[in-house]
């Protein structure tokens, strides 16, 4: 393990810090805290998964004699409340958290072992990869994500705050939410997206090679998250089941529906179920936060550029010499051409300016729009 680098005078979080699971989370929070200089104790069940933590400077081992501030378990939903409970019982002096992505189920589970729910407060960061394990962790994975400090009526704030400044210290934005409406939010903003993903990503097992070779950013968009380890998901759903049906049975509606509409696509209302069931959807989108918070929507500019080095250096280059923001920046691959598609995002009011000075600059758009 690399030296401890030198404390962040303005770090909140003095440590030590202590971390349960040293996979993707639990080594990215350890790698984002050392960075600033807070002592980070990591532990896991797997002595491999340990060792490539600490490898890869997310923290050192155990000693005798260590006392955390603070504990972060970071394992799979099916052993956090059990985890927790043994952290609590072995370390009384500490605060502990979690990191699982239900919240409510943890906490009935200590309640009912007896355990200390004062030094107890569940948490939630909004951030992930596909990828797992400690090979995939990022110091800077939490950089303006948001994390859910999931407060009970058993601890008092200033014990809380502890958990707060951790998700200050690396980057995220606190949100402060209970267990039982965290629970039905996720449903809707992580846990049915998930099944929707890989519910459209299956039928793509049996497609013809020609039909993929038409992929583009749309079914790439749906089926991304698609990637994401079935183990740790059988869990996350099955803890968030009774919040998960209720969404997954109004999307059936919905999408029977539709179903019963293209039986007959010309059909007295059958246009009518169609562009409203599309409106629907655009005004669900357009309540999702943008940039800083906001809900404004952005312009889009499609640039085609040569698939060789450096070309997308030099288109983001130009913009920048152009003066314009970029807000948002997608990039895919023409099938069998030699050619790279990047979107670029920008306010509504810079995408004409940004058409004329690329093209003025001999840059190819394809496409714009707002």
């Amino acid at each position: 393990m690399t030296d401890q680098p030198q404390p962040d005078p303005d770090r909140r979080v003095r440590g030590p810090v202590r971390i349960v699971g040293a996979g993707l989370l639990g080594a990215s929070i350890g790698l984002g805290l050392r960075q600033r200089g807070v002592e980070v104790i990591l532990d896991d069940v797997s002595p491999a998964t340990l060792a490539l933590a600490v490898d890869y400077g997310a923290g050192r081992r155990p000693a005798a004699g260590d006392t955390p501030e603070l504990i972060v378990v970071a394992v799979p939903p099916d052993v956090t409340a059990r985890v927790v409970e043994r952290e609590l019982a072995d370390h009384p002096d500490a605060i502990v958290t979690d990191v699982a992505s239900v919240k409510s189920a943890p906490l009935e589970a200590l309640r009912a072992a007896g355990a200390d729910v004062s030094r107890y407060i569940g948490s939630h960061p909004m951030a992930g990869r596909e990828r797992s394990g400690p090979t995939a962790a990022r110091a800077d994975l939490f950089i303006g994500r948001p994390w859910v400090i999931a407060g009970h009526d058993g601890i008092v704030f200033r014990r809380a705050a502890v958990v707060e400044d951790l998700a200050l210290d690396l980057g995220a934005t606190v949100i402060p939410m209970e267990p039982e409406p965290h629970d039905r939010a996720v449903a809707v903003m992580s846990h049915v997206p998930q099944l929707v993903s890989t519910l459209m990503a299956s039928r793509l097992q049996d497609a013809p090679e020609a039909a993929l070779e038409l992929a583009g950013g749309g079914v790439r968009d749906v089926t991304r998250v698609a990637a994401s380890d079935p183990g740790l998901w059988v869990q996350i759903i099955g803890a968030n089941a009774a919040h998960i049906r209720p969404v997954l049975a109004d999307l059936r509606d919905e999408l029977t529906r539709v179903i019963d509409a293209l039986a007959d696509p010309d059909a007295a209302g059958a246009p009518r179920t169609i562009a409203e069931t599309m409106a629907s959807g655009n005004r669900g989108v357009e309540r999702l936060p943008g940039k800083h918070g906001t809900t404004k929507r952005f312009a889009q500019v499609v640039v085609l550029v040569d698939d060789r080095p450096g070309q997308i250096a030099a288109l983001l280059a130009t913009i920048g010499e152009i003066g314009i923001n970029l807000e948002d920046l997608r990039l895919e691959h023409s099938p069998g051409g030699p050619i790279g598609i990047v979107e670029v995002s920008v306010v509504p009011e810079q995408e004409q300016r940004l058409v004329d000075e690329l093209e003025g600059r001999g840059w190819r758009i394809a496409a714009a729009w707002a």
